[in-house]
């Protein structure tokens, strides 16, 4: 799965400019996303000098991510652009619809990773249900009759 993860109030506690403390388990987990396969996208609104300031966070705490604020090159392939708006198959912000305007408040990321994980398993099992479909299972209905209703 592609996941964007927002930085500030996310990753990190809410502090902008500066960068606040590391949300428990957010380096955990986001580093056990990564090494489990998944295509990790920091979706920030940091700019510039902020901007350098949280790679550098990022890299210093080895926090593991494929890039920033930008598409997957297959995605940038897929469709012939690398549109502002960032493909992802999750999104996780502190600020999305049912979580408060409070990193307190986030999920617990042992709680984020275990519902992404639950989320990949389901996906990989329709996808496994699709490729095996046979439509000789199909049941055959030419063969029933037309109803006919009378009044």
């Amino acid at each position: 799965m592609i996941i964007a993860i927002d930085f500030d109030g996310t990753i990190v506690q809410s502090n902008f400019p500066s960068i606040g403390a590391l949300i428990p388990n957010a380096k955990e987990s986001i580093n056990k996303l990564f090494q489990d396969g998944h295509y990790i996208i920091i979706w920030t609104c940091r700019q510039n000098e902020q901007l350098l300031d949280m790679f550098n966070f990022l890299v210093a705490e080895n926090i593991l991510f494929h890039r920033c604020n930008d598409n997957s090159p297959e995605q940038t392939a897929k469709y012939g652009t690398n549109s502002r708006k960032v493909y992802a198959h999750a999104y996780i912000d502190d600020l999305a619809i049912g979580c408060p305007k409070t990193s307190d408040n986030l999920p617990d990321w042992l709680e984020i990773y275990q519902q992404i994980t639950a989320a990949e398993t389901n996906y990989q099992n329709k996808m496994a249900e699709i490729q095996t479909f046979n439509p000789k299972n199909l049941i055959n209905l030419s063969c029933l009759r037309p109803l006919t209703i009378n009044h």
